[in-house]
């Protein structure tokens, strides 16, 4: 905001200063950065390309996000069969998946990222370019001033008859389409020349063969050592992650054994008691045929001591 006023009060007094030596005749003039860098084509054509970039880096995000989410809906279906070890093993790895996914994300689009860095690297050249041909302009028309509105200013009023962010394009792409035929031209006379060279025989040089022969093997020694390490360094990521997966099934081993002991015993216990209850069922039942039986018998004895007591009489 500090800012702003400054640059509001020095627009005024810069005015004032037009106004007082008009006399003199003072001119300002202003171009639109934005307008300009979306009409230049290889601006354009760089920053498609950058955006298609953008996009395969959010989809990449979105996948690593999406296999978090179901590590974590895994772990909270599965957290009731799993031993403490292995759900703080699990809880661990998706922490460290989401610590990967912040770096990442902040070395893709953080402040300092890769789009940001990318974005400035595409845009400096075409600002360098504009910045030269306002030069040019503002020296062979006489401007005393021109002022960028597209940049963090406040613009009150801008007449457009002192825009001159068109003439500024049409220098850029007449500058482009030389270049173009510059290098279309250099091109043809490169190859004219590799053609030229071809037809002509050249005596072998031992010197200059003897160099490229060693710098060669140098090359290859290098790369050489490079597959070395990058071989050592993926068998030893190999080794860890084997010994995790190891370790893992180890442990996932013993939790199986246990809870297998622990259904066994459950099992056992169960059939203890049903066996236990059959039992008591059982001594139940005979207690009653037992009791019964005896009933019977107390019956009929009964019956035979009234028959006797009847005769008798």
């Amino acid at each position: 905001m500090k800012t702003k006023v400054l640059f509001l009060l020095t627009m005024l007094l810069t005015l004032s200063t037009v106004n007082a030596q008009r006399v003199t005749g003072a001119r300002v003039g202003y171009i639109d950065m934005e307008y300009i860098l979306e009409n230049v084509t290889a601006y354009q054509e760089a920053n498609t390309q950058l955006e298609a970039k953008a996009q395969r880096w959010k989809t990449e995000i979105q996948k690593k996000q999406n296999t978090i989410d179901q590590m974590k809906k895994n772990l909270s279906a599965e957290r009731v069969l799993l031993t403490k070890e292995l759900v703080d093993e699990r809880e661990e790895e998706i922490q460290i998946l989401e610590q990967e996914l912040e770096t990442y994300q902040q070395d893709r689009f953080g402040p300092y990222g890769s789009l940001m860095q990318q974005r400035q690297n595409m845009v400096k050249p075409i600002q360098d370019q504009v910045l030269t041909v306002v030069q040019d302009i503002a020296k062979n028309k006489s401007y005393d001033f021109v002022f960028d509105k597209s940049a963090d200013v406040v613009m009150l009023y801008s007449a457009k008859k002192f825009d001159i962010s068109d003439q500024v394009l049409r220098v850029i792409n007449r500058n482009e389409k030389r270049k173009g035929r510059e290098e279309k031209i250099r091109k043809k006379q490169s190859e004219r020349s590799k053609f030229e060279e071809g037809e002509t025989t050249k005596q072998p040089n031992p010197e200059a063969e003897a160099k490229k022969k060693a710098r060669e093997e140098a090359i290859a020694e290098k790369e050489a050592a490079v597959e070395e390490k990058k071989a050592e360094r993926e068998k030893l990521l190999e080794e860890r992650k084997q010994k995790r997966l190891e370790e893992r099934e180890a442990k996932k081993k013993e939790y199986e054994e246990r809870r297998k002991k622990l259904i066994e015993a459950r099992e056992a216990k169960k059939k203890a008691a049903e066996e236990k209850r059959k039992q008591r069922e059982e001594e139940k039942r005979k207690q009653q045929e037992a009791r019964k039986k005896k009933q019977e018998e107390n019956n009929k004895e009964n019956e035979g001591n009234g028959e006797g007591a009847g005769n008798g009489e």
